[in-house]
């Protein structure tokens, strides 16, 4: 388990590591075509302006898909343990991915922390109703 994610971790790294070096790449190659035209400042202006093009899309990309589509229906309490964990990673899914690797380091050095850390989520109150 703890190979599999050192694994993960490292395929991660390495994909974050060729993305970065296309970019660089790529802003070389842009600099390199418009720098005949407009000079070495002009070249290097374009370039700061696309990248902050692209940063700007991206935010404007990010900022919509995060509002969404809110549900206005109330959610039910009731429920089994696995519509629980579902309803919690959908309504907060940075909390679950945190507690899901507070639980995985907690359980490699002490397993007996993990199985104290699901008896607290099972018998967790209810979700207040607003």
């Amino acid at each position: 388990m703890l190979r599999r994610l050192f694994l993960a971790l490292a395929a991660a790294a390495a994909f974050a590591a060729s993305a970065a070096i296309c970019v660089v790449g790529l802003a070389f190659a842009l600099y390199a075509l418009v720098e005949p035209y407009v000079g070495r400042a002009g070249a290097g202006a374009v370039v700061a302006a696309v990248a902050a093009l692209i940063v700007a899309l991206g935010a404007l990309f990010i900022g919509g898909a995060a509002k969404g589509k809110r549900d206005r229906r109330p959610t039910a309490v009731a429920g089994g343990v696995a519509e629980r964990i579902l309803r919690f990673v959908r309504e907060k899914p940075v909390v679950a991915i945190s507690a899901a690797l507070g639980a995985g380091f907690l359980a490699v050095r002490n397993p007996r922390y993990l199985g104290a850390a699901v008896r607290a989520f099972l018998e967790g109150r209810d979700i207040p109703r607003r």
